[in-house]
């Protein structure tokens, strides 16, 4: 009996196995699905900042570095100074200029006044012909004087209107030269707009820090001549950091700005940290370069087309107050973003699983 039934009982059990592992396998596939909607993971996570080049506004030879490499500087550090001697020159020759067009001014207001004075004196005169002139051609009308008399008058009233008419155009000319007067000139406002771009650029000789950051790649010199928005040094800004994490395009379907995370350092492992999704970026470059107006054909070379990834990104909770020190610009960084909740079953499972991503991470 036993041995009829023995042959039955291998192929039945072989097949309970096989079932078991397809639906196991099946499982997995569809736990894992539903994890990338809505716990979604990635460890392409990098650590970013706001890093730029630090360049002087104006050129000059280097006559002391005030920082070393790799050091934490705060806001309004003073990093190097260029020599300011050939700046204070010109801040000296615009003085000299302004004063020049303050003197000017004051000269052509001068000539105003004198000008005016002529005017009066041109408009008296005329005053004093014409009433000599009427009593000339009084006497003339009654035959007292000789016609000569009364021409003589004609002639001087019209020199004493002209005399007006120059006073009076002289003085429009030195009005028109002066302009408004004092601060309001344009040729002192021209003058003092000069010194105080030649005070500007002397007091950026000095170049400093704006904001609490890092310094590196620095490669400054006492001696040497840098150029006016030449890069000098590299700073790094403390006061913004966070995560950029590369998810597939099919994790983005429920991640959204606000939604909470947890982020694993390399350089911290160990350690989970919590976080929130900033941002989710609105597109990529697709590798696809125009030339001549046409798109040019990206040559396959595989037979699936690779999936393309979205960067998003994730701040901390705590601020840069909270930031970890060891946490260093382009390390590598692990994150779980929780799109649809902390607490569920798959949620518990993410959060298991970067668990022990996070003891393994001891290991490299």
């Amino acid at each position: 009996m036993s041995d009829t039934t023995s042959p039955a009982q291998g192929p039945s059990r072989t097949r309970i196995v096989a079932i078991a592992v397809i639906l196991a396998l099946i499982l997995i596939a569809g736990v894992y699905a539903l994890m990338d909607r809505s716990v979604p993971s990635s460890a392409r996570g990098i650590v970013s900042a706001h890093v730029v080049q630090i360049a002087p506004r104006v050129s000059g030879t280097v006559t002391e570095v005030n920082v070393s490499d790799d050091v934490i500087v705060e806001a309004g550090d003073p990093l190097f100074s260029l020599d300011p001697r050939p700046l204070k020159l010109a801040v000296a020759q615009a003085e000299a200029n302004l004063a020049s067009a303050l003197q000017n001014v004051d000269a052509s207001s001068a000539l105003i006044v004198a000008a005016q004075v002529a005017v009066t004196q041109a408009r008296t005169a005329l005053d004093n012909t014409r009433t000599e002139a009427e009593r000339t051609f009084k006497l003339e009308e009654r035959g007292i004087v000789a016609a000569a008399r009364g021409d003589q008058a004609r002639t001087a009233v019209a020199e004493a209107e002209a005399a007006l008419d120059g006073a009076e155009a002289n003085l429009r000319s030195a009005q028109a030269q002066l302009g408004p007067e004092g601060e309001d000139n344009p040729a002192f406002q021209a003058a003092a707009a000069q010194l105080e771009q030649a005070q500007y650029d002397l007091a950026s000789t000095t170049v400093r820090a704006q904001h609490l950051g890092a310094v590196t790649n620095l490669t400054l010199s006492e001696g040497q001549f840098i150029g006016a928005g030449s890069p000098a040094l590299t700073f790094v800004d403390a006061e913004a950091g966070w995560i950029t994490v590369d998810l597939r395009e099919n994790q983005l379907q429920k991640v959204e700005a606000g939604d909470p995370a947890h982020v694993l350092f390399d350089a911290l492992p160990g350690r989970i940290f919590n976080g929130r999704v900033q941002s989710v970026a609105w597109g990529i470059a697709p590798g696809r370069n125009v030339q001549g107006g046409l798109v040019v054909n990206q040559t396959a070379k595989t037979w699936f087309e690779p999936a393309r990834s979205i960067p998003v990104r994730i701040e901390l909770e705590g601020g840069m107050e909270d930031w970890p020190y060891a946490a260093r610009v382009g390390g590598k960084a692990h994150a779980v973003i929780f799109a649809t909740s902390e607490h569920g079953p798959l949620a518990l499972i993410a959060r298991g699983l970067q668990r022990l991503r996070s003891w393994t991470s001891f290991l490299h």
